[in-house]
C-alpha cells in the first residue's frame, strides 16, 4: 500500500515541531532563543554575510532578519559594519561567540535525547534521505 504523503509531510512537521520546542527550551534556560541561536550559528559559519544571506540561511525573510538582527546587536551578541552599497555584514562579538558556544553545550545534551529512538544506522539514513529531499542542501 502507498504511503499517504499528507502523513508523511504531517509527520516530518511534527518531528520538527517536537526539535524546535525541545530546543528553544533548552536555550531559553542559557538567555538565548532557538531563532537568536541559529542566527550567531549562521553569522559564525559565514563572517561578514549579507543580512540577505542570512535571512536565506536561517529561514526568515529579510525584514524578519533585520529586525533579528537588531535585537542582535542590542544584546551585544553581534556587530553590524558597512559593506558594498547598501549591505550590512555582521560578525559575533566577543558575548557573542560566548553565547554561541554555551548553545552549542546545551544542544549536545539535547539533540542525542530527541534522536535516541534511532539507532545511528537510522540516524544516517534519515539524514540521508532528507538531504536527498532538500536537494543535498545542508549547512553548520
Amino acid at each position: 500500500m502507498p504511503v499517504k504523503l499528507d502523513l508523511l509531510g504531517l509527520a516530518i512537521k511534527r518531528a520538527q515541531d517536537r526539535d524546535h520546542r525541545a530546543m528553544d527550551s533548552a536555550l531559553r534556560a542559557i538567555g538565548v532563543t532557538l531563532v537568536q541561536w541559529d542566527a550567531l550559528r549562521a553569522i559564525d559559519a559565514a563572517p561578514a554575510a549579507s543580512a540577505h544571506d542570512l535571512a536565506v540561511t536561517t529561514f526568515q525573510s529579510d525584514q524578519a532578519f533585520g529586525t533579528l538582527g537588531t535585537r542582535l546587536v542590542a544584546a551585544g551578541w553581534v556587530e553590524r559594519s558597512p559593506g558594498v552599497g547598501r549591505r550590512l555584514e555582521h560578525r559575533l562579538t566577543d558575548a557573542g561567540r560566548s553565547m554561541l558556544a554555551d548553545g552549542r553545550a546545551v544542544t549536545a545534551r539535547v539533540l542525542p535525547e530527541l534522536f535516541a529512538p534511532l539507532v545511528e544506522t537510522e540516524r544516517a539514513v534519515l539524514l540521508e534521505l532528507l538531504a536527498r529531499l532538500t536537494g543535498g542542501a545542508s549547512r553548520p
